[in-house]
């Protein structure tokens, strides 16, 4: 009874939240770049706080421009990255269609591409190489579909040209979902056959979740062919994602020599 009286507090939060930012996303276009940039980190980072989401300390400061590539979870890795430095995504055009979400990621200048679509595809990464000259820092999941995090699947290199065009570095970056006790949690996790309510209302559900990002060395896109730099890609973040696991069994092996990891709650 208890966990359903949260679990709808936590709703009802959400819902003030989501009218919220529909009411920014209104004058959020025109406002100057930096101020954009806070108030999507802000928002991204309240959005955390309500799913009681703690974010373990990570700095990716250093990371302004360029292509962030990462294994892909769930719609909230989004918000996730956003928390820590806020950049311009790539998703697909299914999220457009996501209630209420999917109307404020496209106004937070989201890249919508048709997954199928050659011509589209051309086209979107000709915008993206574009805008990295500019300086923009962008941000996809090379996966093309989300998974449990248990393992990386395949990357689709044809979504890193664009930093090779752009001559940018490419920035990988692993994302790992856990409980309380470090083990690996899947209740952000969207996959299958859950819908998007269902998956709110696990998160809503889900008494504490912790998520760990875990940059890895940057690659110099010059010189790579797409496909090289899709393993190197694949390879870091699953290597990151290895270790990660392999340090937990590790802490399961011998508790006595480990002192709690320094995770810290998102906040404004």
């Amino acid at each position: 009874m208890l966990r359903k009286i949260i679990a709808m507090f936590r709703a009802t939060r959400l819902a003030l939240h989501i009218g919220y930012g529909l009411l920014m996303a209104v004058v959020y276009p025109r406002l100057p770049a930096r101020m954009r940039r806070r108030i999507l980190q802000n928002w991204s980072a309240d959005l955390l706080a309500i799913f009681n989401v703690q974010l373990a300390a990570v700095d990716i400061s250093a990371v302004r421009n360029g292509l962030i590539v990462s294994n892909h979870i769930s719609w909230l890795d989004i918000f996730v990255l956003n928390a820590v430095v806020p950049m311009r995504f790539v998703a697909k055009s299914e999220v457009r269609r996501w209630p209420a979400i999917g109307w404020l990621c496209a106004r937070a200048n989201t890249l919508f591409i048709e997954r199928g679509n050659a011509r589209a595809a051309a086209r979107i990464n000709q915008q993206l190489g574009a805008l990295m000259q500019q300086g923009e820092c962008l941000a996809v999941f090379p996966e093309g579909t989300s998974t449990d995090g248990a393992q990386v699947a395949h990357f689709h290199a044809s979504l890193l040209q664009p930093a090779i065009d752009a001559q940018v570095p490419l920035h990988p970056i692993a994302i790992r979902y856990e409980d309380n006790c470090g083990t690996r949690s899947t209740a952000a996790a969207y996959i299958d056959d859950i819908s998007f309510g269902s998956s709110l209302w696990t998160l809503l559900n889900t008494r504490e979740l912790h998520v760990r990002l875990l940059p890895m060395p940057s690659l110099h896109a010059v010189g790579f062919e797409r496909r090289e730099l899709a393993q190197h890609a694949h390879a870091s973040i699953s290597d990151a994602l290895q270790r990660a696991e392999s340090h937990k069994l590790h802490i399961a092996l011998t508790p006595a020599q480990h002192s709690d990891t320094n995770l810290l709650p998102s906040t404004r």
